[in-house]
């Protein structure tokens, strides 16, 4: 069996989505704005949820067409081969959104899709009605333009919830965008790496992953697992073979916190992400950093001024680390904020700067090379 599917990501990142692709060795990569496309079967699905670090998810497209009335969308749905995939107990709940398309209400194509998925399964399976009991098969629609697409999830849970950050603190950075500026750092596990705003830990824990070369959906369980279309071992033996990859060296990665609260809920989650034994968590004052070495990288999300702080006090912030890494001359520095004056307030024009999104907080990762 061979499947088209399709990753979504954040904004920003879909280079980084593709590249992650072809070194999976995966066929017919092809980016787009905020989703990556590629090419597989049953091994290839298995493969890019448990490998992909930043993508969101990992959808089978069942098809694609165009669709400007309820009828097409009815019959351009029907025509589908839904029962190649969904089994007669299968449960297949629809979701989605339509974006500068005629058929605008969601709710109503969420009822179209449904019923026409039903009718298809009516006639492959000569029953009249789906008790829905067995396992999820989540149907995912979106409507561009006019153009549908319709896919099934095989990911279930995002694939930005590892599994080892059940708590947090506030504001959260989504693992996949944490995995994304480790990796725009060029970190691989060789020398220092520091975090002094490391909130729940999740770039140190990700740096950790990234230095391991552990697979971040190893300890987590996906969808597709349940799928009686799809062959069983294949999940066993992509593990298997994840397992095999991981390096066990000795790495230097810290994450430093004001708070220490944040540092105890960072300490629990990297148990969790079995990374406790390469990566330390200290209380610290980031305007006080210092560091011994005269190399090494820096890769943190400080308070933007948003929902944490206010922009005076952020301001402050971002002045007194900017005049600590004085100091540190020596050090790569990569900083997300979505502040307009970051680079006034740090006191350094950044080297390069790259647009990404935290969400739906549009930001610049500030990156200073020396």
């Amino acid at each position: 069996m061979e499947f088209k599917l399709c990753v979504p990501c954040l904004f920003g990142l879909e280079g980084l989505v593709a590249d992650e692709l072809r070194r999976l060795d995966m066929a017919g990569v092809a980016a787009e704005n905020g989703r990556v496309y590629f090419s597989g079967g049953p091994e290839a699905i298995a493969a890019a949820n448990l490998w992909l670090r930043k993508g969101e998810r990992v959808l089978l497209e069942l098809g694609s067409f165009r669709a400007e009335t309820f009828d097409e969308l009815f019959e351009g749905t029907k025509a589908l081969p839904w029962e190649r995939l969904i089994p007669a107990g299968g449960a297949f709940p629809v979701t989605g959104h339509s974006l500068n398309s005629r058929l605008f209400s969601v709710s109503d194509c969420q009822r179209i899709i449904k019923k026409a998925v039903v009718e298809r399964l009516k006639g492959a399976y000569r029953l009249q009605w789906f008790p829905e009991t067995g396992a999820q098969h989540q149907i995912r629609f979106a409507i561009m333009k006019d153009q549908v697409s319709l896919c099934l999830d095989t990911s279930g849970a995002g694939l930005h919830k590892r599994g080892y950050r059940p708590a947090h603190n506030a504001a959260p950075l989504r693992e996949t965008l944490a995995a994304a500026m480790v990796d725009l750092a060029r970190y691989r596990g060789r020398g220092e790496f520091c975090d002094p705003f490391c909130g729940s830990g999740t770039i140190p824990i990700e740096a950790a992953l990234i230095a391991k070369n552990r697979a971040p959906g190893m300890d987590r369980h996906f969808a597709a697992m349940d799928w009686p279309a799809l062959p069983a071992g294949i999940w066993d033996a992509a593990k298997e073979a994840a397992r095999a990859k991981e390096f066990h060296g000795d790495y230097s990665i810290l994450g430093t916190d004001i708070d220490p609260r944040a540092i105890e809920i960072a300490r629990a989650n990297a148990r969790r992400a079995g990374v406790e034994d390469v990566v330390r968590f200290e209380t610290a004052d980031a305007m006080a950093f210092s560091r011994s070495t005269e190399r090494g990288v820096i890769v943190t999300n400080p308070p933007y001024g948003e929902r944490i702080l206010e922009k005076q006090d952020a301001e402050a912030l971002y002045r007194g680390f900017g005049r600590a890494l004085q100091s540190c001359r020596g050090w790569q520095v990569y900083v997300l904020s979505s502040h307009t004056e970051f680079e006034r307030c740090f006191g350094r024009q950044a080297d390069k700067k790259r647009k990404l999104y935290n969400g739906m907080i549009k930001c610049d990762l500030f990156m200073y090379f020396k």
